[in-house]
């Protein structure tokens, strides 16, 4: 009997991971909070010290942060899926006739007719995998491509501290002297706007204003930050 999986490899078809999703967003998310801490402690007007703390302790703990919650979040979706998948198989030993009628309605849904609804029907019916799978599909509207949590999550780790440490490089050499902040703006930003346009690969956004709308994401989620920070530069000793 042929799989799913075979008839998918037979065509040049990959069910893998893959990785730049995760790569793009855990970027998008490092940089945007590491740029926002930073810019929050220029506002305040406090050392340097304290960029280098606050900037590293969010890089790392806001990065671990959410590679874990990449992680569960996966895990829990293949644990679903694949709890479903196992009752549809089931399903198909206890109660045959009822799961073959929902293969009926979906094919009619299709457009299917007559004897050739009737061939249709009698070919997925042929093959437990595929018959599981168009159910999954159609009735769940789940299907099981490329999700692998572990790897989701460290991707998502590395992506989050790789990109999320540029808004702290000027600070780290000491780029830019006294102008560290304005080099660290110049940046974080062109950094932002290079994975925004990464990220137009997954939508049918122009490359152009997937990488201006991220970058200025960016820029709105620091001038927040350092406009609270300036607010309450008072409060520090």
């Amino acid at each position: 009997m042929t799989s799913k999986k075979d008839v998918m490899e037979s065509h040049g078809i990959k069910d893998h991971y893959n990785w730049v999703p995760d790569f793009v967003y855990g970027g998008i998310d490092g940089a945007v909070t590491t740029f926002a801490v930073v810019a929050g402690v220029e506002g305040a007007s406090l050392s340097l010290p304290i960029i280098l703390v606050l900037g590293f302790a969010n890089l790392f703990a806001d990065g671990f942060s959410m590679a874990v919650g990449k992680y569960q979040s996966d895990k829990s979706e293949q644990e679903l899926f694949d709890k479903i998948k196992r009752t549809e198989y089931e399903h198909l030993k206890s109660k045959p006739e009822h799961e073959r009628e929902e293969i009926v309605e979906i094919m009619e849904g299709y457009g299917f007719k007559g004897k050739d609804l009737e061939r249709a029907v009698e070919i997925i019916c042929s093959n437990d995998d595929v018959w599981v799978d168009l159910m999954m599909r159609n009735e769940f509207n789940m299907t099981e491509e490329g999700v692998e949590p572990l790897k989701g999550g460290v991707i998502t780790f590395v992506s989050f501290v790789t990109i999320g440490f540029i808004p702290l490089l000027g600070y780290v050499f000491g780029i830019g002297g006294e102008n560290a902040f304005a080099v660290t703006i110049g940046m974080t930003l062109f950094a932002l706007f290079i994975v925004g346009t990464v990220k137009a690969r997954f939508s049918v956004r122009h490359w152009f204003l997937s990488g201006l709308e991220t970058a200025s994401i960016g820029g709105v989620a620091a001038g927040i930050a350092y406009y609270v920070g300036y607010l309450l530069r008072g409060l520090m000793v």
